[in-house]
């Protein structure tokens, strides 16, 4: 998800899964103006559109060879990343029974054979509606409210994540603790209100800097952040610290107050997860937390590994 907005101005996405052409074909003309469409024709196939491309709502036929419609939704269901999409079943089953198998299976709602048009629009556009809203505060719920940048939650939720793949695929994993140099001062000397916006300029800064699409950068609390670092060894974790350093020397803030530069500066430091052993992941936050405020001890505005394994 982009945390700065939700991309708003798109078409929603809407994967159609009909095995009889006929009925797809209706719902394309029917729905083709407002909506970005895709068409599968069995549930595998309808299984792999998913992944490569996630919809916002999914017409699910019930009746298919090889893999019907309950068991492509009871697949969807039983991943977190994909529980979440809208399914409205298609269906020419009569009875309460069928529809109540549906709905425990999670999907949200039926749309019966033959279509009605206005019905079709209209229960798509209310559970798009209702699904973008729910995009909106699962968005706010993990983000800064004053950065803008993904929060603790966030971080935790992510970092969990990626500890399970890079175990998974014995890959290396690293952290970088970032603190503002002496930010105490600065709220003395330049007021809350300036605080805050520096705050928020160094957050984008420290966001823009990290250049792979995998790496998230977070609010740690009050002056910190945390970047965490997918398939990164000690090295360049050293060196991503490094740039983020230098980024915000390049901000030339004034620091009146500071006793380490003219100018606002960060202590940045780095921990990295040793593929196979296990240790070295549970250890990863405590070590990168260790290690910033090791470069502050040495003088703050530098990147500081931990001792152990980095």
């Amino acid at each position: 998800m982009n945390y700065d907005e939700l991309d708003l101005g798109r078409k929603q996405r809407i994967l159609i899964v009909e095995d009889v052409r006929l009925n797809a074909q209706i719902l394309v003309n029917v729905l083709q103006d407002e909506y970005d469409l895709r068409v599968a024709s069995n549930g595998l196939e309808a299984l792999e559109m998913v992944k490569e491309q996630m919809p916002d709502l999914i017409l699910l036929d019930i009746i298919m060879p090889e893999m019907d419609g309950y068991a492509v939704c009871a697949e969807l269901q039983s991943d977190p990343k994909t529980r979440d999409i809208p399914i409205l079943f298609l269906t020419a089953l009569e009875g309460d029974q069928n529809e109540a198998y549906g709905l425990e299976l999670g999907a949200m709602d039926y749309i019966r054979k033959p279509f009605s048009v206005p019905i079709v629009k209209t229960k798509i556009r209310n559970h798009l509606e209702l699904k973008r809203y729910k995009d909106l505060l699962k968005r706010d719920s993990r983000i800064d409210g004053l950065t803008r940048v993904p929060n603790r939650r966030r971080f935790d939720e992510a970092f969990a994540e990626e500890r399970m793949r890079a175990g998974r695929s014995n890959t290396p994993l690293s952290v970088l603790m970032i603190d503002l140099d002496l930010f105490k001062a600065y709220n003395d000397t330049y007021g809350h209100l300036q605080g805050d916006d520096t705050l928020k300029l160094v957050a984008k800064t420290l966001h823009n800097t990290l250049q792979r699409p995998g790496d998230l950068l977070a609010r740690w609390g009050g002056e910190e952040f945390v970047a965490l670092l997918p398939d990164t060894d000690c090295s360049g974790a050293l060196q991503v610290g490094e740039n983020l350093r230098t980024a915000v020397i390049d901000l030339q803030i004034p620091h009146e107050a500071s006793t380490v530069a003219e100018i606002v500066t960060i202590s940045v430091g780095a921990a990295s997860a040793t593929p196979g052993n296990a240790d070295s992941y549970d250890s990863l936050l405590q070590r990168a937390d260790e290690a910033v405020y090791r470069a502050k001890d040495l003088g703050r505005n530098q990147v500081i590994a931990s001792d152990e394994y980095c």
